[in-house]
């Protein structure tokens, strides 16, 4: 399984409203992807959450490196960034392990991100008690020795006291479930 994400930080004064109403319009595009296990359509809004800038950042988990691929260069929808924003760098991680939280039959509103050098020493398990957990990865980037702890909450403000990243969820699309 692969992770990948990208961020498109925008001006301080740009309108969060222009994104979500691009995600609200084809948000839905990739909820039937072949070899996508989930994404996540992310902001951030300067001022929220201690967020210093104003970003759309949406990651994926792709159960096929050939499905992700195909989505990146292939057509399959990542050419509306390109057009819309220019081609940004995409961020890429091995999967390492998956978890489906107790929360995970609740629409997810919040997500966190740790990243974090490779002996940080977190486990899932003892995120997976966390009340509102709705899904949880960890993926190895090796290329800079570290780990990437994302998580999908059910509440707005997640108990998350190491998240390096906050964000507001727009919308899943989770065609298939995470290898």
């Amino acid at each position: 399984m692969d992770a990948m994400q990208y961020e498109l930080t925008l001006p301080t004064d740009y309108d969060m409203g222009t994104i979500r109403e691009r995600v609200r319009r084809n948000g839905h595009a990739l909820d039937e992807r072949a070899g996508l296990g989930l994404k996540a359509y992310l902001i951030r809004t300067a001022g929220v959450d201690g967020s210093p800038v104003n970003q759309y950042a949406p990651f994926y988990l792709w159960n096929s490196a050939a499905a992700m691929t195909g989505f990146l260069i292939g057509g399959g929808g990542f050419q509306n960034i390109v057009r819309d924003f220019g081609r940004p760098p995409v961020r890429h991680w091995t999967a390492v392990a998956t978890l489906a939280g107790p929360a995970r039959d609740e629409a997810p509103v919040a997500a966190t991100r740790l990243v974090a050098p490779l002996a940080w020493g977190e486990e899932l398990p003892e995120l997976a008690e966390r009340p509102g957990l709705h899904t949880a990865a960890v993926a190895f980037d090796m290329y800079h020795w570290q780990l990437v702890r994302f998580a999908l909450w059910s509440t707005p403000d997640p108990h998350d006291p190491g998240a390096t990243e906050r964000y507001e969820v727009l919308h899943v699309s989770a065609p298939e479930p995470l290898s």
